[in-house]
């Protein structure tokens, strides 16, 4: 078993010295390491996570210590534990696929803005850098996801004191777009619907058009979420892809979280799947998986987020439909609301965004004449015309 001791300097740091792993016959090898600890218990706490690691065999020297080690490290012991599967599964792409290719060699303790500005420019130009895949272009979009993972895991770096500063606060990652929303308007919402009508993208097209709902939260509607009496449906869980294939998970954020009244014709709409979805129920006998779910497949199994995005591509393509992807619905529904002239707050409200702001960054170009509207109201009221006055004498 490892050990080890603390001691204060007089600078106020701690210092903490251990024993380091050795091989049958080998002296005794200690290591010391510098830490800023708020008294005594705290280094002690300290010393003992590393000690742990020596025992365990996950002890990795810190000036030995590759970024590839430790994007590694920074994934298992703090994402797995502290973010989503999802959000976890896509750093793991991003880190094994991109970052340690590129720049998992270089010592953590020798990574400068440089290193990472290079990577960027041969991300943009060449693409992967593990030499697999089509060898595309990244697009600026893709390499600023990568900007953002790789400053965020300097960030424990620093708070780990592995590092004393965010190198990546250093970089300037390519400039980035704002996404335009597509949306359809209401002679093209009513085609949708037309050609739609009779399968089984129906219902949830209508749902979306109804709500503004994201994709996986209409595909995690069960029935029990659903109040006909008082016409709404419970938001508290989305459908999403995994590594492990798609599963229930928790709504992003608290704001998402909400009961979202709907139209009373849509309630009449799903009043009547719900005898349709009986009857199918009936049909399919001991083959039917009691999933309580309202959009489900012909044997009641949940849609997988993809294969379902990709059946909505095709009835597009099959009826010669302006392509959209199936998250452009809610951008319709905002936009029809925004036409219908309610306020921007009512709109962020009825999509459920934390921030107004956000609202305002992806629909505020849909609002029509806007600033005309601002200039005519100006005039109206602060600027109205007053009564016209006689000529000064001069």
């Amino acid at each position: 078993m490892a050990k080890g001791h603390v001691r204060q300097l007089k600078s106020g740091n701690w210092e903490l010295v251990f024993d380091l792993p050795r091989e049958p016959g080998e002296e005794r090898k200690q290591k010391s390491m510098t830490v800023k600890a708020a008294n005594k218990k705290d280094a002690e706490k300290k010393l003992r996570e590393i000690l742990r690691q020596i025992d365990e065999d996950t002890y990795v020297d810190p000036g030995k210590m590759t970024l590839g080690d430790f994007l590694t490290r920074w994934l298992n012991d703090y994402c797995v534990p502290n973010r989503r599967k999802t959000t976890v599964d896509g750093y793991r792409v991003i880190i094994n696929k991109h970052l340690i290719p590129a720049l998992g060699h270089i010592k953590l303790a020798k990574l400068r803005p440089l290193h990472i500005q290079e990577y960027y420019t041969y991300a943009l130009q060449y693409g992967r850098a593990d030499g697999k895949g089509e060898n595309k272009k990244l697009s600026p979009t893709t390499v600023h996801h990568h900007h953002s993972v790789l400053r965020k895991a300097l960030g424990t770096a620093v708070k780990w004191q592995l590092l004393s500063r965010n190198v990546c606060d250093a970089v300037d990652p390519p400039r980035t777009k704002n996404y335009k929303a597509k949306v359809y308007d209401e002679d093209a919402v009513a085609r949708l619907l037309e050609v739609a009508e009779g399968t089984r993208k129906y219902i949830p097209i209508l749902i979306t058009l109804a709500t503004g709902l994201r994709r996986g939260e209409v595909l995690a509607l069960h029935w029990s979420d659903f109040d006909p009496q008082a016409g709404t449906i419970v938001v508290d869980e989305s459908l999403v892809n995994t590594s492990g294939g798609p599963e229930f998970d928790e709504v992003k954020t608290e704001s998402s979280r909400a009961v979202i009244d709907l139209p009373e014709s849509v309630v009449e709409e799903l009043q009547a799947h719900r005898e349709r979805q009986e009857t199918e129920k009936n049909y399919a006998g001991e083959f039917w998986q009691e999933n309580d779910l309202i959009i489900c497949k012909e044997d009641g199994t949940r849609w997988h987020p993809g294969g379902f995005s990709d059946s909505f591509k095709r009835l597009l393509k099959t009826h010669k439909l302006p392509h959209i992807r199936f998250h452009d619905l809610r951008h319709t529904h905002a936009s029809h609301l925004i036409r219908m002239g309610f306020h921007p707050k009512v709109v962020s409200d009825r999509l459920r965004h934390s921030k107004i702001g956000t609202t305002m960054d992806t629909y505020g170009h849909l609002f029509p004449g806007i600033q005309k509207e601002v200039a005519r109201k100006l005039d109206e009221t602060m600027f109205r015309k007053r009564p016209a006055e006689s000529p000064k004498e001069e």
